[in-house]
């Protein structure tokens, strides 16, 4: 397997100075690419603008974002993301998540909970077939269009989708639509448990999941939680303490354990804004890095 390692920035990318500092030290300690995740209501930038700014800044690193699919306009999406693959040259890699469950976020998102699922069923088939270059028209709860044929299409053909979740519906849903999964929040069991639940569900639908395509997302803290942010955290997933290493020597023993099951592809989030993300990243090159094949 191919161990690779990248780094969310979370709140610490809001201003230009932090996320350059955040893109060369990831390019000059060898890690595998710069992740922004999408939180309509957070004090973070939109992941394409951000990832546009660091695809112009570093000729290198890949671009990887945990971005919202339901509420979005499908073909607006697909013109997003595929600019973005053709302008960093084939360097993005995607993630689409159902979205937050905490107020404001869960209603910002403008698509109850519920119906979550049926929008990332319908939507995402097509999104694959506008990448393709195919004119496509269309009539349903995701939206009505007629004869649209994409360009630029991406670079990566096929430009690969990952799903996360871990709920019997997600699973089933990456086993079915998904090139990979990347979750978060859950245990090396239970990660190893959800992958054999997908790969059946590929396998019933006529299709594969590389086995490189199998990562988590681990969010962690170099020092104790401070109880403010532990309350947080506990309101919003109830069980992020108890899954976040504390320390660097518990997150590479986090990271060992999803390697022993299988899982090959990281992204590591600390979860208090580092005063330096140099400084920040050097001791994670120091504690994780040599794990990297």
């Amino acid at each position: 397997m191919k161990i690779r390692i990248g780094v969310g920035a979370g709140g610490a990318s809001s201003s230009p100075e932090a996320l350059a500092e955040l893109v060369a030290g990831l390019d000059q300690l060898g890690f595998d690419s710069l992740w922004l995740s999408e939180v309509l209501t957070g004090p973070v930038p939109d992941p394409v603008v951000g990832l546009s700014w660091a695809a112009a800044s570093n000729p290198r690193l890949k671009l990887g974002t945990t971005m919202l699919l339901p509420g979005r306009n499908v073909v607006r999406l697909a013109k997003q993301l595929a600019s973005l693959d053709v302008l960093s040259r084939g360097r993005l890699l995607v993630t689409l998540v159902p979205g937050l469950t905490y107020e404001p976020e869960r209603d910002a998102i403008g698509v109850p909970p519920k119906q979550r699922g049926a929008f990332i069923d319908e939507a995402l088939p097509l999104l694959r077939r506008l990448w393709a270059g195919e004119t496509v028209s269309h009539d349903g709860a995701v939206g009505s269009f007629r004869d649209v044929k994409l360009s630029p299409v991406p670079v990566q053909q096929p430009l690969e989708v990952w799903l996360g979740g871990t709920v019997p519906a997600a699973l089933e849903r990456c086993g079915r639509l998904s090139d990979g999964w990347l979750p978060s929040l859950c245990t090396p069991e239970e990660a190893a448990h959800g992958r054999v639940v997908i790969e059946d569900a590929a396998a019933k639908a006529g299709r594969t999941i590389s086995p490189e395509h199998f990562g988590v997302s681990i969010g962690y803290a170099t020092r104790p939680i401070d109880p403010a942010t532990a309350r947080t955290m506990a309101a919003r997933r109830p069980r992020s303490l108890e899954l976040t290493p504390v320390g660097l020597p518990a997150l590479r023993a986090a990271i060992e354990r999803f390697i022993a099951v299988g899982f090959s592809k990281f992204v590591v989030r600390p979860v208090a804004a580092p005063a330096s993300w140099r400084a920040e990243l050097e001791a994670l090159a120091s504690a994780v890095g040599d794990l990297q094949t």
